[in-house]
């Protein structure tokens, strides 16, 4: 049985923000932020249909959850790789899940589980072909999300592997090593799943994408990783216990949303999320779709981007250090690693590293990273450092839950739809005119003008 943590939380540090967010302007904000909370609870606000999210945690479809837990067993004794199929938010938050939980090299060392492949997320030849290398001989299932079943990258992508998969098994075994994700009731693929007998779990009505990762959209790769999906819960209802029930700045998100907030109106447009641990590079990824699709609308918002440190120190760490005084950071601290390397002695001292000898290797990066705040705050980039507890299973659900809260507090102190995005379509009628699609010949004119 899952033993919950009783450390799990949240910490936002703004003392580096001080020189440019005064406490009058955090009072300020206080009633906006008091506004756009009551709207994420009451439904009051633009885009309510999709407020699904918010209470999530303790509404949870409990008999759909244990399917999830059973299927990945299955999965997990029959298969040796899983292929997820989906873009977006059907695929982002559990990559995120697996790295941050699992660590950067999860398919080298699975112990025994079936390593994660993720597919459908571009449209890449060379891409495609490496992963039907990589699955070769071995056995295999796939997980396809899509809500609708016909966004292009997934649809060709399953087109594909689906053809793969019932040339290797027949279809009738084939059909027991697909698992679609998709709509309760309609939709190209739950059509498809329904025809053909897959075993199916919903995307609910009422959560979009970038918000689903706590749904069977995510939950069913992270428990096939081997994730344990109950803490993940138990974490997200730890976080909403916390920042639905609390209206003032003792709540992290209030703090989070009012002084980007705060910063974007004195000009800083882009906020770079920064973390000195590799494993966290796809939760910046799952953030940044998270933010830029929630907030990047109406001529407005903050653009978020991130980097992984210490790395991009020595390539974009100049830009960030002299460049356009536009930025705001954000970074995260992940608590203690889960074990300690301590820099050894060298007698001849040829790189001059002695100084550290006996040290851990994280004492040596939390105090880079101080050392990066500092500098940063003194080339005029404001700072925040979101503080975890660790990155297991109960602090990413918690982590998940507190930026989605975060995020829809923002989002309507800009005074737009969190929870909409009507932007994504342009690219797409381009695409389908270019690709002959039928009813698309006008535009296909239009555009071959240009």
């Amino acid at each position: 049985m899952y033993e919950r943590g009783a450390d799990v939380m949240i910490n936002v540090n703004i003392d580096k923000t001080q020189k440019f967010v005064s406490q009058a302007e955090l009072e300020n904000i206080k009633t906006e932020l008091c506004t756009a909370h009551r709207k994420l609870l009451d439904g009051s606000g633009a885009g309510s249909d999709f407020l699904g999210w918010v209470k999530l945690p303790e509404n949870i479809d409990m008999e759909e959850f244990s399917r999830v837990k059973k299927c990945a067993e299955k999965i997990r004794s029959d298969s040796d790789v899983l292929l997820v199929i989906g873009i977006g938010g059907s695929y982002l938050g559990a990559r995120a899940a697996i790295e941050f939980v699992k660590g950067n090299f999860y398919n080298q060392r699975t112990n025994g589980g079936p390593e994660v492949y993720f597919v459908g997320n571009n449209l890449s030849t060379d891409y495609i072909n490496e992963i039907i290398e990589i699955i070769g001989e071995r056995d295999f299932s796939i997980n396809v999300i899509s809500k609708s079943g016909s966004t292009t990258e997934p649809a060709v992508a399953f087109r594909l592997f689906k053809e793969l998969i019932e040339k290797k098994y027949g279809k009738d075994e084939a059909k027991k090593r697909i698992y679609a994700t998709t709509d309760k009731c309609r939709g190209a693929l739950k059509t498809l799943a329904t025809n053909e007998g897959y075993e199916t779990f919903v995307v609910p009505d009422n959560i979009g994408g970038r918000y689903s990762v706590l749904t069977a959209v995510g939950l069913l790769p992270m428990a096939v990783a081997g994730i344990d999906v109950d803490a993940a819960l138990h974490g997200a209802k730890k976080a909403m216990d916390k920042l639905t029930n609390t209206e003032s700045f003792d709540n992290p998100a209030w703090i989070y949303a009012g002084v980007r907030n705060i910063l974007y109106r004195k000009g800083k447009k882009v906020e770079i999320l920064a973390c000195f641990e590799p494993k966290f590079k796809y939760m910046a990824e799952w953030w940044k779709q998270l933010y830029g699709e929630s907030e990047g609308k109406d001529n407005v918002g903050i653009f978020p981007a991130s980097v992984e440190l210490t790395a991009d120190l020595h390539s974009m760490g100049q830009y960030i250090q002299q460049g356009e005084r536009m930025l705001m950071e954000t970074f995260v601290s992940l608590g203690k690693p889960q074990e300690n390397i301590i820099v050894p002695e060298n007698s001849q001292d040829f790189d001059g590293l002695n100084y550290l000898a006996g040290k851990n290797v994280d004492y040596v990066n939390q105090n880079a990273y101080l050392g990066t705040a500092i500098a940063h705050e003194d080339g005029g980039v404001p700072n925040m450092l979101i503080e975890l507890s660790g990155s297991d299973s109960e602090n990413f659900g918690y982590m998940v839950y507190f930026f989605e809260f975060a995020c829809g507090l923002s989002g309507y102190t800009l005074n737009v739809n969190p929870f909409d995005q009507p932007g994504v379509e342009a690219y797409k009628k381009n695409m389908f005119a270019l690709l002959g699609k039928p009813g698309y010949e006008d535009l296909a004119k239009e555009i071959l003008k240009k």
